[in-house]
């Protein structure tokens, strides 16, 4: 059940959690046994596997513009530790674990970050929009995600949105990250760049993909909990094609508490 009220804790409680979440992730980063991709390389992959890229700068009223100019800084920063990327078979992807702690010291600065569902100023902020497209990305491959946070709140309404609500990945250090594991017989090559007005990607591959991939949003509704408040749902499919379709498989389910009163229509469900 998602929680429609935030619980208060304390210092010590809030300060023990992060030293209990890094411990977990370096556990994870170092002892289970899994092979983590490192390898960055300046030539490309001769087949590009999917590609797609997102807006840098939204029209978000009430937020200033210098947190998405900020944003883009961030983003050029993560994506020089992540472009020329290639991931063998076998090996996983952790997002974390390439880009690092996002600090002033290495030249982040404040951007846009969510906190209990409210924008605010956060060193790094921005970074989602790079695990978003990633996710995207790889939902359009046969690499498989072995590590995907959802959105807990959903901030914006859907203007120009061209993606399903919750096929994107949040991230937080060290404890949100976004992992992909190489589960095929081929090399695959993540491809990045910060334009000046679009964050592009690209999975490329040494060889044609066999497969295409359509993905598609199910069984969307809305529904009401309490005075003000309403939570959204959503279940992410994706339709796997050869010269036929070969599957249709569940991805992701969504849940998430929403920000802004939603216009209902005859497909969004009220509960109560």
């Amino acid at each position: 059940m998602l929680r429609t009220r935030r619980r208060k804790r304390s210092l010590l409680r809030r300060f023990s959690g992060r030293i209990f979440y890094r411990l977990k992730r370096e556990y994870d980063w170092r002892f289970t046994g899994k092979r983590f991709a490192l390898r960055r390389e300046a030539a490309l992959l001769p087949e590009i596997i999917f590609a797609h890229r997102t807006p840098l700068y939204r029209n978000i009223p009430r937020h200033d513009l210098w947190l998405q100019k900020n944003k883009v800084i961030n983003l050029r920063l993560a994506v020089s530790r992540l472009n020329g990327l290639v991931l063998q078979p076998g090996e996983v992807f952790s997002f974390w674990r390439l880009v690092g702690k996002p600090s002033r010291s290495k030249g982040y600065v404040e951007g846009m970050v969510l906190d209990n569902g409210h924008v605010k100023p956060g060193i790094g902020g921005g970074l989602c929009q790079l695990t978003n497209l990633i996710y995207w990305l790889t939902l359009h491959t046969p690499l498989t995600v072995i590590e995907r946070w959802r959105h807990s709140y959903d901030v914006f309404p859907d203007v120009d949105r061209t993606q399903p609500f919750g096929s994107g990945a949040t991230c937080a250090y060290p404890s949100l990250d976004l992992q992909i594991k190489n589960s095929t017989a081929d090399p695959f090559q993540l491809v990045l760049r910060v334009t000046d007005t679009y964050l592009e990607g690209e999975w490329r591959s040494d060889k044609p993909s066999l497969y295409r991939y359509e993905v598609y949003e199910a069984y969307h509704r809305i529904t009401y909990e309490q005075p003000g408040v309403y939570l959204r749902h959503n279940i992410i499919r994706r339709k796997v094609w050869a010269e036929k379709m070969v599957r249709d498989e569940p991805v992701a389910e969504n849940h998430a508490i929403m920000r802004y009163e939603p216009l209902l229509t005859d497909g969004m469900k009220q509960k109560g």
